[in-house]
């Protein structure tokens, strides 16, 4: 058995303490958190049963731990990994990746050159509906792909009612349709039919009481030959999120929510559904803290790469200067 790795989880917010609990249910961490607010901090800590609490990341980071959770607002996220790295730790960080380029490609080499593992928190790549079908659609079995669809929805005021007072209010910290939920889709679509070349966008505010950031989202891709149309809001009144990629020899449908996915490769054929087995949303977070962990042993590489999240960083970019300037933008690599 593995000798336990010491993790420090930075923020515990919402999706922070989803990362520290996760991380904790692996039973292969000691951890330690860094989290400025003292309330929040003292109840995290109590709760889970954290020894070692900080109220600053350079205290944390003088434990020595092996690697870094950044799960603070998306406008620190480059620089305190930065500082982990440069301390020797490896680090995870929770999309999106920053909210600017800048910095991130010195973070890339900084990691390279201390011989150290990135990687970024789009927990798609987790679940197993979307694993199966990647893998059958990458086979060959439907052909080659030549349009994705991605449609979500899910209602915030239900599921995230502190919305108006987390990082979601504003697109500096991160904040606003395109920069939460959507890059999660941009990525998603990536890795299943490949990199978004150009786009143009719409978006507006039209629902959520209390923000006057984007809640819905429309947007128009080119992926190499493949063309993509994602649409989402975070207003309507059931979860969906579905993704339709179509062959030049099928069709495939992966429906998030209930974790399973269909597919067709005969005109007058009745669906065929292959379904995954029940989870709950923790699962998912607990086998990405488990690939991670994996890196880190180093029993498997190139998982969600932060290469990769700079290439979801420049499309989020690209679809808030699309509507800022009403017109196609190309993604540059």
């Amino acid at each position: 058995m593995s000798e336990q790795k010491k993790v420090l989880v930075v923020g515990v917010g919402s999706i922070g303490e989803r990362h520290l609990r996760c991380f904790q249910k692996t039973g292969r961490v000691g951890l330690s958190l860094c989290e400025v607010n003292p309330k929040l901090r003292d109840r995290i800590s109590s709760h889970y049963g954290i020894d070692s609490a900080f109220d600053n990341l350079e205290a944390a980071l003088a434990d020595s731990p092996d690697a870094v959770v950044i799960a603070t607002p998306a406008q620190l996220h480059i620089s305190m990994a930065m500082q982990a790295a440069e301390a020797g730790s490896h680090v995870l960080i929770e999309k999106p990746l920053s909210i600017s380029t800048e910095g991130v490609q010195e973070l890339i080499d900084k990691i390279a050159e201390k011989g150290l593992v990135g990687a970024v928190a789009y927990v798609l790549h987790c679940y197993p509906a979307l694993i199966q079908a990647r893998d059958a659609i990458r086979s060959g079995r439907f052909g080659d792909p030549v349009e994705i669809v991605v449609d979500c929805g899910q209602n915030f005021p239900t599921y995230r009612p502190a919305y108006r007072e987390i990082y979601y209010n504003n697109h500096a910290t991160g904040g606003g349709a395109v920069q939460d939920a959507m890059t999660h889709m941009l990525n998603a679509g990536e890795w299943l039919v490949g990199p978004i070349d150009r786009l143009v966008a719409d978006f507006d505010h039209k629902v959520l009481e209390g923000v006057e950031v984007e809640d819905t989202v429309h947007i128009i891709t080119r992926q190499g030959n493949v063309m993509g149309c994602y649409t989402l809001n975070q207003y309507q009144h059931k979860n969906q999120s579905d993704i339709k990629i179509v062959c030049t020899e099928g069709v495939v449908v992966i429906d998030m929510i209930d974790n399973c996915w269909r597919w067709v490769k005969e005109i007058e054929e009745p669906w065929h559904v292959e379904k995954c087995e029940p989870a709950e949303r923790d699962d998912h977070f607990i086998a990405q803290a488990n690939i991670f962990l994996d890196m880190v042993e180093g029993k498997t590489s190139n998982w969600n790469p932060i290469e990769d999240g700079l290439q979801t960083l420049r499309c989020n970019l690209a679809i808030l200067k699309s509507v800022e300037e009403n017109c196609w933008q190309t993604i540059e690599r």
